[in-house]
């Protein structure tokens, strides 16, 4: 997994405009707009975005559409599913503590 990933989402304006994007595609104007900043500021957070693979964008006459990238979603998906089992194997222990204990206690 590539930290620039990572890195790109860290941003809170960043981040903001990916779950922006989570409900629907839209114009680099809309998503200025909504987080209050200059559209220059808001096409330098979509190109860093769109270099990290998070976003793709789509010509549509005048404007410039960005929507999600499912593939780079996807990877990160692989990428957590490897800390998935950890996470797993840890609620099952607990879930076994919790188990002993209340029947310790006669509950």
């Amino acid at each position: 997994m590539n930290p620039i990933i990572f890195q790109a989402l860290a941003e809170p304006n960043r981040f903001h405009i990916v779950e922006l994007l989570r409900e629907k595609p839209r114009a680099v104007g809309e998503l200025a707009d909504t987080l209050h900043i200059r559209q220059p500021q808001a096409s330098k957070h979509l190109k860093v975005l769109a270099d990290a693979g998070i976003v793709e964008v789509h010509p549509q006459a005048n404007q410039r559409i960005y929507e999600l990238s499912p593939k780079k979603f996807q990877e990160i998906d692989r990428w957590l599913d490897k800390y998935r089992a950890i996470w797993e194997g840890r609620f099952d222990a607990l879930e076994k503590v919790l188990k002993a204990e209340k029947k310790r206690l006669g509950k």
